[in-house]
């Protein structure tokens, strides 16, 4: 067994369809894992599973849709989760919302409280799904990924900026109250990233020559380069960190 051995875990990731989340379970399924792909669609998560069983062997993954909206999609996520391989080892809170860019002076109630519900409370929501199984049997890790939002302020997306600030201390608050249990919550904090999320931010060549020019690596990640990490946290090489934020994005906060 290495330290990313992951064989014998059991993997939730939300909004694993694509970007980010699917880097991550397409990960964590070539070191071993079992994975459960999710997101709002269901004949989109099939086609996932399919990819990944294809890819990594039958029986690696199977597809629950789950709108992170609804408790009820969610606890049913982890109800067929369960049936599906017995346990959850790792958790990871990849799906979000961020449905308004501009000052917040000009966003709905609906807008913020959507951000706000989706990236924080839903977070919660599965987290405390999930854990008591990982409390029983001593060990677990939870993996919320934040981004580095969280770390500034912004004038366009303000709102979700708070909402992942909120998830950093969530992590913190949760890896002390969990922590006597054996389970580690942690958060990613990737910058930006090449996914369909994020295209506003780098779609027009005159906004992501500006977010980057700063930047130490003088470009745009793409979601594989944050896999590794949610690996580490993951697998036993993570067994000692808790609480912790780990920032990926070129190098973007320190410039």
């Amino acid at each position: 067994m290495t330290l990313f051995d992951m064989k014998g875990k059991v993997a939730v990731i939300t909004g694993s369809t694509r970007g980010i989340g699917r880097a991550i379970a397409e990960r964590m399924a070539e070191h071993g894992a079992k994975v459960v792909i999710s997101s709002r669609k269901q004949d989109v998560c099939d086609e996932v599973a399919r990819d990944v069983n294809e890819k990594f062997g039958k029986g690696t993954a199977v597809a629950i849709a789950a709108n992170i909206s609804s408790k009820e999609n969610l606890q049913n996520l982890v109800d067929e989760s369960r049936k599906a391989f017995g346990k959850i080892d790792v958790l990871v809170c990849n799906a979000a919302s961020n449905p308004y860019y501009g000052p917040l002076a000009g966003i709905s109630d609906d807008q913020f409280n959507k951000i706000l519900s989706n990236n924080i409370v839903a977070n919660n929501w599965l987290i405390s799904m999930v854990v008591p199984e990982m409390i029983e049997r001593k060990d677990g890790s939870v993996i919320i990924v934040s981004s580095i939002g969280g770390l500034k302020g912004s004038t366009t997306i303000g709102a979700y900026c708070v909402s992942k600030a909120a998830d950093m201390q969530l992590a913190r608050n949760l890896a002390c109250e969990y922590g006597p249990h054996n389970i580690r919550v942690n958060c990613i904090a990737p910058g930006l990233i090449k996914t369909d999320f994020a295209k506003a931010l780098w779609d027009d060549p005159d906004t992501l020559k500006k977010s980057t020019a700063r930047s130490p690596l003088l470009r745009i990640g793409i979601p594989d380069e944050i896999a590794g990490a949610a690996v580490f946290m993951g697998s036993a090489a993570g067994n000692f960190m808790t609480g912790q934020t780990v920032v990926i994005d070129g190098g973007a906060t320190i410039s």
